[in-house]
C-alpha cells in the first residue's frame, strides 16, 4: 500500500497565522500563512483509507508544496559542490534504488535506523539521499526503481568528504511528493520511461564500485589497530576508512565450490536470487526482472603480523582491477590458469584501502569492504608496518 495515499480527518484544531521567522528552521514549508495546532484535550485526527476520501483532495498529493520549477537539477548541485554545503533546497529527481533500512544504536543507548535512497535524472546518473526518520525511511520504500519520481522540498545538501561528492539529507522540515503531477515531473518520468533499458553497461561501475576518492584515505593502520578501533566505535552508525599493508591470505579463485562471479540485477546493483531468479531489492516479481549482468563477488582474508580480517568484500570493477581480468576472461580461463593467477596476490603484501561498517550480521561484528588493492612498494610498506591510524 502507498503511503502516501492514506487521508485524514481533524477534529476541532486551533487555527493561527503563521510567525514565519521564527517557524522556518524547523518546520515545512507551505503555501498557507495558516498552520492547525492540536491539543490532546480537545482535538482528534482520524487516520483514514483512500477509499473514504474526497476524490478531490487525492489529486493534492501529487501537488509540491513548492513552485514546481523552483528546484536544483542534480547536475547544478554537483557543479556548485561546496557553494552548497549546509543549504536547504529543493530536487526533482527520479529514484534509482533504494537500500534496505540500517538499524544502529548510538553511544547513549538510543535506537535510530537510516535509509540510503539512489537518485538520478538527465543530468547524473548517480545522487545519494539519506532518511533517518521513520516516515521518510517508509515512504521511500514504496518507492519503485526507475519508475518513481520525487519533489523533496526542502532537503539539506551537505559536502560528503569520504566519498568526496555533494548528497542530500531529508530533515524535519523536508516534504517529499511521489510522482507529482507538474509538467517537469512528467517530462522527467518520460525520460525514465525511455531510457529504462539503455546504457545499463555505462552505469555498472556506479552501481558497484563505492564512489569514494581513495586518496582523501590516509589513516594507517594493522589489522589489530582496526579491530580496536572497531571495538571504541560500538553504537556508532558511520562507517570508516583506512589503509592497511597486508597479504591477501585467502582467495578462493580456484575452488569449483565457491561461487566467485554472480549475476546482479542491472536496476540496482544487487545480487540476484538464484534460486528463484527475481531481485528482491527492486523488483518481486520475476515476470518482470530486468536484465542482468555478471561480476565479482569475492570474501577474502586479509592478514598482517597482528592478525587476520577475515571475509572482506572484493566485489565489481575493484576486483577487476585487482585481479587484472574481466568477469568474462575470468571465466574462460581454466583451473590451472585461475590457481597461477590467485598464486600473483597470496603472500604478497600489498597496499590496501578498506571502508569499515559496524555490523552484527558480519563476522566478529565488521563488515569490510575493499576499495583498492595493489602490490605494495616494499620501502613504503615497511616504514608503515606499525601502523597510525589509531592516534
Amino acid at each position: 500500500m502507498n503511503v502516501s495515499s492514506w487521508g485524514m480527518i481533524i477534529e476541532n484544531p486551533l487555527i493561527q497565522r503563521k510567525e514565519t521567522e521564527r517557524e522556518e528552521k524547523f518546520s515545512p514549508a507551505t503555501p498557507s500563512n495558516w498552520k492547525l495546532l492540536l491539543s490532546e484535550s480537545h482535538s482528534m485526527v482520524k487516520v483514514c483509507s483512500p477509499y473514504e476520501v474526497d476524490t478531490k483532495l487525492l489529486s493534492l498529493i501529487h501537488l509540491p508544496v513548492k513552485e514546481s520549477r523552483d528546484y536544483y537539477s542534480l547536475t547544478d548541485i554537483v557543479a556548485n559542490g561546496h557553494n552548497l554545503d549546509g543549504r536547504i533546497i529543493n530536487v526533482l529527481a527520479a529514484v534509482r534504488s533504494v537500500g534496505e533500512p540500517k538499524y544502529f544504536t548510538t553511544s547513549d543507548r538510543r535506537k535510530g535506523q537510516r535509509c540510503e535512497v539512489k537518485l538520478f535524472d538527465e543530468t547524473e546518473p548517480s545522487f545519494t539521499m539519506t532518511c533517518w526518520d521513520n516516515e521518510s525511511i517508509l515512504l521511500a520504500q514504496s518507492w519503485m526503481s526507475r519508475e518513481t519520481v520525487i519533489f523533496a522540498s526542502d532537503v539539506r545538501i551537505n559536502f560528503n568528504k569520504f566519498q568526496n561528492c555533494m548528497a542530500a539529507t531529508v530533515i524535519s522540515k523536508t516534504i517529499i511528493t511521489t510522482n507529482p503531477d507538474t509538467p517537469e515531473a512528467n517530462i522527467l518520468l518520460n525520460y525514465i520511461r525511455e531510457n529504462k533499458e539503455t546504457n545499463v553497461a555505462d552505469e555498472i561501475d556506479s552501481y558497484l564500485k563505492e564512489s569514494i576518492n581513495v586518496n582523501t584515505i590516509v589513516d594507517v593502520y594493522t589489522v589489530k589497530q582496526l579491530k580496536e578501533k572497531a571495538l571504541r566505535s560500538e553504537g556508532k552508525a558511520d562507517p570508516f576508512y583506512g589503509i592497511l599493508y597486508a597479504y591477501i591470505s585467502t582467495l578462493n579463485i580456484d575452488d569449483e565450490t565457491t561461487k566467485v562471479v554472480r549475476n546482479r540485477c542491472s536496476s540496482c546493483g544487487y545480487i540476484v536470487n538464484e534460486a528463484s531468479n527475481t531481485c528482491t531489492i527492486c523488483n518481486k516479481d520475476s515476470s518482470r526482472l530486468k536484465s542482468l549482468f555478471l561480476s565479482f563477488d569475492l570474501l577474502v582474508d586479509l592478514t598482517d603480523h597482528t592478525g587476520t580480517l577475515h571475509s572482506c568484500s572484493l566485489t565489481g570493477s575493484i576486483a577487476e582491477e585487482t585481479l587484472g581480468c574481466t568477469t568474462n576472461e575470468f571465466l574462460a580461463m581454466t583451473n590451472e590458469q585461475r590457481t597461477k593467477l590467485k598464486w600473483q596476490f597470496l603472500l604478497e603484501r600489498s597496499k590496501i584501502y578498506l571502508k569499515l561498517i559496524l555490523s552484527h550480521r558480519a563476522r566478529a561484528g565488521l563488515k569490510v569492504s575493499i576499495l583498492s588493492c595493489k602490490l605494495a612498494d616494499p620501502t613504503e610498506a615497511s616504514r608503515n608496518l606499525a601502523g597510525q591510524g589509531h592516534t
